[in-house]
């Protein structure tokens, strides 16, 4: 038995919303299949997705009214010395951390925040 495919699209083609609906529910039911997209392919096509992402770059945006905080909280988290805090300070918006875990992100934003620099999780 051979599907007349151009007489199943002509039909289509006629058919109403209600009538189409019908069709996919009732392939469903016999096929044991869902006409809806997966989650995951919803997901990538949407971009980068905050609740699948596994790590950050801790990005220092400003570093605000109290520089001196900043410089010596920047290198404590980076353990670089004096020099080159100091120029990432200066440079900002400048990456503090690349590939960090979120708890480890969120950590370095909070402790960056808390002398005053504003920081960016990307």
């Amino acid at each position: 038995m051979a599907l007349d495919v151009n007489s199943i699209v002509d039909q289509l083609k006629d058919a109403t919303i209600l009538e189409l609906n019908d069709l996919v529910k009732a392939i469903e039911d016999e096929f044991g299949v869902s006409a809806a997209a997966p989650v995951a392919a919803a997901g990538a096509a949407g971009g980068d997705d905050a609740a699948t992402k596994d790590s950050y770059d801790v990005e220092l945006t400003e570093a605000g009214q109290e520089k001196v905080k900043v410089i010596k909280a920047v290198r404590e988290i980076t353990g670089q010395g004096l020099k080159d805090a100091k120029g990432m300070v200066d440079n900002a918006p400048t990456v503090i951390k690349e590939g960090a875990t979120e708890d480890e992100a969120n950590k370095i934003k909070d402790q960056l925040e808390e002398v005053g620099a504003t920081v960016t999780l990307k």
